[in-house]
């Protein structure tokens, strides 16, 4: 797999979390508990991008990102893949009123 990057000078209508997203607005779309790890992770691949010359994982790390703020710009929707995953590996169901990050716990997420 080799990573590529188009830039187009036009602006792009559409959901800020689309294919290409920025940084930016991925971060700002990530629960406020997920922003350090993306902050860390950023840093990371960045530094390993500017040493290899090769954008490949820094893109890889984008996009995983991206994915995770795009389920968690619905918080419904969210605790329910969240709930749904616990529930998956433990074989048991979370309470209605669980903290969420108890059952992210469960789930690993």
């Amino acid at each position: 797999m080799s990573a590529t990057y188009a830039y187009d000078e036009q602006p792009q209508a559409g959901h800020p979390l689309r294919p290409g997203a920025t940084p930016h607005d991925i971060r700002a779309h990530l629960l406020p508990e997920d922003r350090k790890e993306f902050d860390d992770e950023f840093r990371q691949a960045l530094i390993a991008a500017r040493d290899s010359l090769d954008l490949e994982d820094l893109f890889k790390m984008l996009e995983h990102w991206r994915r995770v703020a795009l389920l968690q710009s619905n918080p419904a929707n969210f605790r329910q893949v969240v709930r749904r995953a616990a529930e998956l590996l433990t074989d048991e169901t979370s309470p209605d009123n669980e903290p969420l990050a108890v059952t992210r716990a469960k789930a690993g997420m």
